[in-house]
Order: C-alpha cells, then structure tokens, then sequence
C-alpha cells in the first residue's frame, strides 16, 4: 500500500515519536507498506510521521547512492550497496567525528534542499522486523541518512539546520508546501489544504 506522504506543517513532523511494543503493529506489513511508499516517491529513507504514524520506526535503502559518483575519489559508496532496513525503536547511543556538509531534501519538503552538517559516524541500537535486537556502528553516507530520519522520530527536520538567512529565503516556500502549492510526483497530505 502506497500511503501519501505528509507535507511540511503537518503537526505530526514535530512530534516526539513513541517506542512500541513487540507485536502491537504488523511489522512485516508496515516495512513493506513503507519501502514501497518510499520508493514511489524515489526517496532513501522513509520515517513513520512521514506517513501520519507517531512511532519510532522508520526505513533506509542508500542503494541510489551507491551508485552515484558522490565521494572525494570519485568512487561509488560500495557500503550502501545492501543498505536496506528497518529501524524499529531506534536510539542513538553516540555520535562522532568530523562534521561534513551535504545537500539535503526530504520527502516532506519537495522542492527545497539545503546544506546540512553532521557528524561522520553514529553507534545505533534498534530492533529490526523480527524483533531482534542489534547495536550497529554507521559512517559516511549511511549514517547522514539514518540521522536525517532519525531527527523525523524527535521532531526535527532538515530545515531547522539551516542559517537564519537561508531559513527566511524558503519561508514563503515552506508556507506554499503546507497549503499543496507545491508539484511533487508522489501523493502528498497537506495540512493546510482545504
């Protein structure tokens, strides 16, 4: 099932999301309900609230960027080549290293990208689809990814990273987004939209 994505303004996107209980959802359903929403709208990551869910789950395929040319040596990222999953209960345990800039976007947001710094590596404990439990170190573009959905669990979204003066450049943009005056090639929920 290929559910809308919920566009900027949405209360839900500045909610802190809820752990769940093993067995309270079908997680088999919702992952593959998520991945196919995700890859509907060509996105590499997909968060709960991002398709009017309050828990913390949320799913990453970096597989595009695999392919792409994006690093200093002009080689594809290899180690995103079979990162697909599922993060149910996720918690960052640490973050660290060297801030890097890179443009980022959000399926919430169409239209609007922006450089964003974060740490180079992340230790993460999350639960996948089984229910099993797995603490995981992430680096490079893997971990950009896991924290850009992971914000989407706090409440937070790329936007908010942002410099003041950027910030106010896309306002009236934001504005647009949240009343459906914006072209996306997904399906979109806008909390303004009448």
């Amino acid at each position: 099932m290929i559910y809308p994505i919920v566009a900027y303004g949405d209360p839900i996107l500045r909610k802190v999301t809820r752990f769940i209980e093993k067995d309270e959802i079908d997680l088999t359903k919702l992952s593959a309900d998520m991945f196919e929403t995700m890859y509907a709208a060509n996105g590499v990551g997909l968060a709960a609230p991002q398709i009017g869910l309050n828990i913390r789950v949320f799913v990453v395929d970096g597989t595009p960027f695999s392919e792409k040319d994006d690093d200093e040596d002009g080689e594809p990222d290899l180690s995103l080549v079979d990162f697909k999953k599922i993060f149910i209960n996720p918690e960052i345990l640490s973050e660290e290293g060297e801030e890097w800039s890179f443009e980022e976007g959000c399926l919430s947001i169409p239209g609007i990208r922006g450089e964003v710094y974060r740490p180079e590596k992340l230790r993460i404990r999350y639960r996948d689809a089984d229910w099993n439990e797995h603490v995981e170190d992430y680096e490079g573009m893997a971990a950009r990814i896991i924290q850009h959905e992971y914000d989407h669990l706090l409440g937070k979204l790329f936007v908010d990273y942002l410099p003041t003066l950027k910030k106010q450049f896309i306002k009236k943009k934001l504005t647009d987004i949240s009343k459906g005056n914006v072209d996306a090639d997904y399906r979109m929920r806008f909390p303004a939209k009448k």
